[in-house]
């Protein structure tokens, strides 16, 4: 069995995480028996707290990967999403386990892994509003997405098609969190979150009289893990992608995707190659 701790955010300020230079990172993290991931716990079905502990899709995924790394501790920083990208960078973590949106940007700026899950972009609306229906229908309306993410890039997109065809959106609202973002909806003062279909189809999920999934839009998009795009890491890159797809192809993700999400996803064993 192996050992899990969580460090939350709020317990690293102060700290310094600062990290010396490796020759092989893999290496490391098999000769110290730590291995130290950013992630974002509040990312329901994926990463979320419950009683305490982070569970979801991810942490799964993780327990069979850290099965590989006998005699390993698993240490996850739970931070705020805008700082898990910069924090990989700046090598206070060693990868990323958390949803990471597979854009152009990101993929070459990073090494993204194996896909993990189906990312593509969708609508959340109120339960009954029967003025939204289609991706179009958010014009005159205020929509919101989580700062920083793939999903406010999607949004401001669209919202830009639709300014030019003449039906601008009223609002674009930013949260820190998609659960504010999601709080915002219900009451009222928002109309439509943008997020991807797997998030707001457990919205929905957990609060059917409050929350609807719309529909999709866009091209089919993926989530992945995330680590530096680098000599050092290349070694701990390789091995996680080897892991992603061994649990692909053996139908271990899509026992977990029946678990957290209800059903299977079609995956690809590699990222498409951006256009």
């Amino acid at each position: 069995m192996q050992r899990i701790h969580t460090i939350t955010a709020g317990l690293l300020l102060g700290v310094s995480f600062a990290t010396t230079a490796h020759s092989d990172l893999l290496d490391d993290i098999r000769s110290d028996g730590t291995f130290t991931v950013g992630t974002e716990a509040r990312f329901a079905p994926f990463e979320y707290i419950e009683d305490g502990e982070i569970v979801g899709y991810s942490a799964d995924i993780m327990e069979h990967i850290m099965e590989e790394l006998e005699g390993v501790e698993l240490i996850r920083m739970d931070l705020p999403w805008q700082g898990i990208l910069p924090g990989l960078e700046r090598e206070r973590f060693d990868y990323v386990i958390t949803s990471v949106t597979a854009t152009p940007e990101r993929m070459e700026r990073y090494h993204l892994s194996a896909p993990i899950a189906d990312a593509t972009m969708a609508i959340l609306k109120r339960a009954g509003e029967d003025d939204i229906s289609s991706p179009e229908d958010i014009a005159g309306k205020v929509a919101a997405a989580q700062a920083g993410s793939a999903q406010l890039e999607a949004l401001e997109a669209l919202a830009a098609e639709l300014e030019e065809a003449g039906t601008p959106v009223e609002d674009i609202r930013t949260y820190t969190g998609v659960d504010e973002a999601y709080a915002e909806l219900g009451t009222g003062r928002v109309d439509v979150v943008i997020n991807s279909l797997p998030n707001l189809l457990e919205a929905e999920r957990t609060r059917p009289d409050v929350f609807e999934v719309v529909g999709t839009f866009g091209d089919p998009v993926y989530f992945s893990w995330a680590g530096r795009n680098d000599e050092e890491s290349a070694s701990l890159n390789a091995f996680m992608d080897e892991q992603i797809q061994r649990l692909n192809e053996d139908g271990t993700l899509e026992e977990l995707q029946e678990k957290w999400f209800g059903g299977p996803m079609e995956l690809p064993l590699e990222l498409p190659a951006p256009e």
